[in-house]
């Protein structure tokens, strides 16, 4: 994995404000340019630390950026309040599209960019963003279809795809904008198969009245 390991290496203790300052500097510099562009030396320049401290703190560039991205933009955790699974999924989609829209979607793409070269950081963004995500979606489908509101047969695997696949391709291809929006118009064509089952039962119900 790229994160730094959880025991702290031997030696003199790691300086919280020297760890400050490179936060700082590599959150300053993703603000304006890419993290293809962001270098260690550069980033050691600006915090007024030394590269091989740097080093020691954090072994590649991906493990720097990804230690920022968790500390400074990974975003809250938000209660979902929702009646059905329906409104929870498009709750927590919605939910997604917001962060994607601010600096933690930039570099999130920018990762998944390096990450092309480098399966480990893959690896660690799969585990600690998409992967949980994705689990909650899963969850929030087999709680539907516990309640009657999916069928049976529906593969919650191959669902969750179809929902955060067209956010992914527009959030790396930026071949439209990418809103809530457009989140709700993915799910009411995803689940018009559910709703036609919907609108037959209750046809039925008022005909038979």
């Amino acid at each position: 994995m790229i994160s730094a390991p959880k025991t702290r290496p031997r030696g003199r203790p790691r300086s919280e404000a020297a760890e400050q300052a490179v936060m700082d500097a590599v959150y300053d510099f993703l603000q304006e340019r890419s993290v293809r562009e962001l270098t260690m030396e550069g980033i050691a320049e600006r915090a007024n630390v030394g590269k091989p401290t740097l080093y020691k703190w954090w072994p590649s560039k991906a493990a720097l950026v990804m230690a920022v991205l968790q500390q400074r933009l990974v975003p809250k955790p938000e209660p979902i309040s929702a009646k059905t699974a329906e409104e929870a999924i498009r709750a927590r989609m919605h939910r997604l599209v917001r962060a994607f829209n601010g600096m933690f979607g930039k570099v999130f793409a920018d990762l998944i960019a390096e990450g092309q070269s480098d399966p480990a950081l893959l690896a660690e963004l799969y585990e600690r963003h998409l992967g949980q995500r994705r689990e909650a979606l899963v969850a929030e489908i087999e709680r539907g279809k516990q309640a009657g509101e999916f069928y049976a047969e529906v593969d919650s695997d191959l669902l969750v795809d179809s929902l955060i696949g067209p956010i992914y391709y527009r959030l790396l291809m930026k071949t439209a904008p990418l809103t809530e929006a457009y989140i709700d118009q993915l799910l009411a064509q995803l689940m018009l198969g559910k709703r036609r089952v919907v609108q037959e039962c209750s046809k039925q119900r008022s005909s038979s009245s």
